[in-house]
């Protein structure tokens, strides 16, 4: 048997080492010597022998001895605790509590939230066992049958966010957590739908479920509930879910519109986006101010300057490019001269239908320097290509002419997504120098395949214009608006604008500043709104939900079945035996003194 079987603290045998000092010492002790006393003689017997025999004296002197290392053993005895397992019964109660942090709990009433009156109902429900389901946009599991303490604790850890929650998650994963005759508090606004039927289906286990309402404020709530880009511009659609006509000012930097709305109307409001973003604010605010604010995010500088170098031009990509609103386009038709660009350097270069006697070494180094810079350059192919004046931007070792080739399957990227490319009647055969083929034949040779370089990005596009379809695709504009914000190293500003309840991934672990402070992951859940930064790239997170922001909600039934809610467990429990321990150290003790006081010490 281990000692851990027989005894709590093991390590209290760690006392048994003072033996060692008591041992020695009696061992160095000197033996008395003999002296021959004539007064004393008429003691010894007729043999001249002593009274008591040599080996009674021996015991004599070692009893003191054994009662001292007896006391030592006791005492490193009592230090282990040693125990014996018994059977005890405990009344058990089980709470699963589910606290609803949706962004409406934010709700202001008087001095508190919704959610701070929920939070302080919830500290009175916690029980010997509570498990605690946060109904947040990802129903999390706070806590999983914690004692009362661990319960406060955890409650005291919790805050609302501002994303939409899910209720009917929260209450289902909440019954699979309850065990039997377990009671499951429920602590929200209520202001959702389809949580009924997942109470439903709790009570059908037989399992006792209490609903708590905390829904006062939010009568007078007005919102913004969209949000959308065009070109450098935003529009908002501002919702009245209060009871009485309203007006509100809609601001956005310097531009400011006033709009009024009666009970339930919709209005939209466009406002151009300034350069590096800001709030649109809804002014007067109300109760629920989570709402009363969208936030934009957007680079200092929006414009993307495009050059676009041919001699042939084609009328298909210039008129896609033009349709993208943030692009500033400039076509140069060699021999002419490239004129200076905006800034140092265009953000993206384009070859397309380019003579090879005509394009110059100037036309070339304005490609480099969009590199330089952290741009793009793009390379169309044509069936007579400038292969010497390109040199490495050129992803593609051109060999012979091809025709109606298959296609394979595109690459996941974000540059193909959900678009179907159809197959070229020509192409140039040849094969990937460097970079990632995302669209290539079945035969090996890219279609469209993409580099990193010099510090940008350059791509190559396979389709010759005049033996392909693809030009008359309506995902022809949404290719080229892709290219052209990923050779920029842009993100469009959509993307850069997010909904709360949404998720930021990086390619690796990154530093992100949230409004909650930093923090380093590869994702970061947006739930609180506000600006996050990473990459130096900002990006915003609003709430825009209109069932989040219909904050009214009907007065519920509690429902609360009564029933059982605790139980008796068996469980083995230790008995310790300390106090029997210490009471065979208090008797040797005591037998030390009587041996001490017969033998004539004391």
């Amino acid at each position: 048997m281990a000692l851990p079987d027989a005894f709590l603290s093991p390590l209290g045998f760690a006392a048994l080492l003072a033996a060692v000092p008591v041992i020695v010492l009696y061992l160095v002790r000197p033996d008395p010597r003999r002296v021959t006393l004539p007064t004393v003689r008429f003691l010894s017997d007729s043999d001249g022998t002593s009274a008591s025999t040599p080996l009674l004296e021996r015991l004599k002197r070692s009893a003191l001895l054994l009662l001292q290392l007896l006391a030592i053993v006791l005492f490193a005895t009592a230090l282990a605790t040693p125990y014996v397992p018994v059977s005890e019964s405990e009344l058990v109660e089980e709470t699963v509590i589910v606290v609803d942090a949706s962004a409406s709990m934010n709700v202001e009433t008087s001095a508190e939230t919704r959610f701070d009156r929920a939070i302080s109902a919830a500290r009175a429900e916690t029980s010997s066992t509570t498990s605690i389901v946060v109904a947040d946009g990802r129903a999390s599991i706070a806590l999983r049958g914690g004692t009362a303490g661990d319960a406060d604790d955890t409650l005291a850890s919790l805050r609302a966010t501002d994303a939409p929650g899910d209720l009917r998650t929260s209450i289902s994963r909440a019954s699979s957590l309850a065990g039997e005759n377990a009671r499951i508090v429920v602590l929200s606004d209520f202001a959702g739908e389809g949580w009924e039927s997942a109470v439903q289906s709790a009570r059908a286990r037989g399992l006792t479920v209490d609903l708590r309402q905390f829904d006062g404020g939010g009568d007078d709530n007005v919102g913004i509930v969209d949000r959308e880009f065009s070109g450098e511009e935003v529009t908002v659609s501002v919702q009245n879910f209060g009871g009485d006509d309203v007006t509100r000012r809609v601001s956005l930097g310097g531009a400011e519109t006033t709009v009024s709305l009666a009970p339930g109307d919709v209005r939209s409001v466009t406002l151009p986006v300034p350069a590096g973003g800001g709030e649109v604010r809804l002014s007067p605010g109300d109760s629920f101010p989570t709402d009363d604010v969208a936030y934009v995010a957007a680079p200092e500088d929006a414009a993307v300057d495009v050059l676009l170098v041919t001699t042939d031009e084609n009328r298909y990509l210039t008129t896609a490019l033009s349709v993208i609103d943030p692009v500033e386009l400039t076509v140069v038709e060699p021999p002419d001269s490239i004129p200076e660009p905006p800034e140092d350097a265009y953000d993206v270069v384009l070859y397309s239908n380019v003579a090879e006697a005509e394009l110059g070494d100037s036309h070339v180094a304005a490609g480099r320097e969009a590199l330089a810079a952290g741009g793009g350059v793009g390379i169309q192919a044509s069936e007579s290509m400038p292969v010497d004046a390109y040199g490495d931007l050129l992803l593609l070792d051109p060999g012979r002419m091809g025709s109606n080739p298959t296609l394979s399957e595109p690459v996941q990227d974000d540059l193909t997504r959900d678009i179907t490319f159809p197959p070229p009647e020509r192409y140039v055969r040849g094969d990937l120098r460097s970079g990632r083929a995302l669209v290539s034949t079945t035969d090996g040779t890219p279609i469209v395949a993409t580099a990193s370089h010099s510090g940008g990005q350059v791509l190559y596009y396979g389709y010759i214009e005049s033996a392909s379809a693809f030009k008359y695709d309506f995902e022809y504009p949404i290719f080229w608006k892709r290219s052209v914000y990923a050779l920029a190293d842009r993100e469009s500003l959509s993307e850069l604008n997010r909904q709360t309840g949404e998720r930021l991934a990086f390619a690796n672990e990154t530093a992100v500043e949230t409004p909650r402070g930093q923090v380093t992951a590869s994702s970061v859940d947006v739930a609180d709104v506000g600006f996050y930064a990473a990459d130096g790239s900002r990006y915003s997170a609003s709430l825009l939900s209109p069932t989040e922001s219909a904050v009214s909600a009907s007065e519920i039934d509690p429902g609360a079945d009564g029933g059982e809610t605790a139980r008796t467990e068996e469980r083995t429990v230790p008995d310790p035996l300390t106090e029997f321990v210490a009471l065979g150290i208090l008797s040797v003790v005591l037998g030390e003194v009587a041996f001490l006081r017969r033998r004539g010490d004391l």
